[in-house]
């Protein structure tokens, strides 16, 4: 159950062939972020924490390894089950070696809030993605909030000292990122006083919802959301709904492909998650969503998609924070529109497991669609999408983007270093030939 570098065990590639429709009706793995937060707070709660419908992915795995490395009962994942014996806000164990966080930066970034308010030192290192990606925009506010941490230039490995005391802070997030914002929330549970941290706009909400349903005071007023430290959280059930960026890929699938009609069932529609049903209405997508209710405190929905012609749209700023994660698949659609898209702030995609723009640009080129980077988004207009040749740069979601442009291209599609996808989306490429794709996986 450790955490590998996966990129490095194996070198992936995809052959997707041209064509095809997407029918059906699936579940997509459990919430990645979701997952993640189950692990790291049933673990510091009190009583036993019952996880169904967890993650069994390399990013969530590596956070589950890390928590039983400081000396937490985790029993499973079996079938997405897991039952988590907490130990409390200050039971954790010092590891007997550094914590191997994979290619998770959503592991790294909320363990340093995490872990700044225990009582020992730990280190935290990555694969080789993980570690060229900046750390500093954690590492500066909880310095501010009494932490002492070490960095390789800002990046991992990042080793975090005992400190006597945390202070709370407010702090104003230069950017949004959940990411940030958890991270220093949960540093605030193990602080002195109140910590509250302002969002530019807002981002998903997962910890707060999942902080309160374990019992802990969450305060939020407008675009502050704030905890005071000293509490303890309660262990209870969580149901992790299907994760809505892995719902993606077949939403736009579905969305491109002529005929296609497909329907992903129990998806996590947390509203700081539903940009991409939003841009993807604008657009002209024919989108319903049936069977809502709230489970755990998280909403979910049958989505059920059918093809609809799509065009270029200038892509809402609001909804950038509330879609980060799905704009490599949305750039897909942007390709197969009719006309121009302009994608403006969204700086955070150049600090993601990739320069997601840069990258995404390159190979949209590659294929013959014209795709400008910009240094905070991209301007794409629609065409036909050709065949080549396109590297991943070891991104999960570059490479299961690039995979369902298959559907709409000329030709045959080479998708090289795609051993990644197995940290959000495992079982990718059988899924996608069940409900309609052409895509080989080949072991280099």
């Amino acid at each position: 159950m450790e955490p590998t570098d996966v990129s490095s065990e194996t070198n992936k590639r995809y052959i997707v062939h041209p064509g095809g429709k997407i029918t059906g009706q699936v579940r997509v793995p459990g919430d990645k972020s979701i997952s993640h937060r189950s692990i790291m707070l049933g673990s510091i709660a009190e009583g036993t924490t019952e996880v169904t419908g967890f993650l069994e992915g390399e990013d969530a795995l590596a956070t589950l390894a890390a928590f039983r490395g400081m000396g937490v009962d985790i029993i499973g994942p079996e079938k997405g089950n897991v039952t988590i014996h907490g130990v409390g806000m200050h039971g954790l164990k010092v590891p007997e070696t550094a914590l191997n966080l994979g290619n998770s930066g959503t592991s790294m970034r909320l363990l340093s809030g995490l872990l700044a308010g225990q009582g020992f030192d730990v280190t935290m290192t990555g694969d080789k993605s993980l570690s060229s990606r900046p750390m500093k925009r954690v590492t500066d506010p909880l310095a501010l909030m009494g932490a002492n941490i070490d960095t390789t230039e800002g990046k991992p490995p990042l080793t975090l000292h005992k400190t006597s005391h945390l202070k709370g802070i407010d702090y104003d997030l230069p950017m949004a990122s959940a990411q940030v914002k958890s991270c220093l929330l949960l540093a605030g549970l193990y602080a002195e006083g109140k910590t509250s941290v302002t969002e530019p706009a807002p981002t998903r909400d997962h910890t707060e919802r999942m902080l309160q349903g374990m019992g802990y005071q969450v305060e939020k007023q407008g675009r502050t959301v704030s905890v005071v430290g000293g509490g303890k959280l309660q262990a209870t059930k969580i149901d992790v709904p299907a994760d809505i960026s892995s719902a993606t890929f077949f939403m736009v699938a579905a969305a491109i492909a002529p005929e296609s009609d497909i329907t992903l069932e129990h998806v996590g529609v947390n509203p700081t998650r539903i940009g991409v049903i939003n841009i993807l209405r604008e657009m002209g997508a024919n989108i319903t969503l049936s069977n809502e209710k709230v489970t755990g405190g998280e909403p979910v929905a049958d989505i059920r998609i059918q093809y609809a012609p799509l065009k270029g749209i200038q892509i809402p700023e609001d909804q950038v924070p509330l879609a980060i994660d799905e704009f490599p698949a949305l750039f897909i659609a942007a390709a197969c529109a009719e006309g121009q898209t302009v994608l403006t702030g969204a700086e955070e995609l150049r600090v993601k497991e990739s320069d997601r723009i840069q990258v995404m640009a390159d190979g949209l080129t590659t294929l013959g669609i014209d795709a400008q980077p910009t240094a905070d988004g991209i301007v794409i207009n629609g065409g036909v999408i050709g065949s080549g040749e396109v590297d991943s740069h070891s991104d999960h979601r570059i490479a299961m983007s690039f995979a369902i442009a298959g559907l709409q291209a000329g030709g045959s599609i080479q998708i090289n270093d795609c051993a990644n996808v197995v940290t959000s989306f495992p079982g990718f490429v059988e899924l996608a030939n069940k409900v309609g794709l052409q895509v080989e996986e080949i072991d280099d």
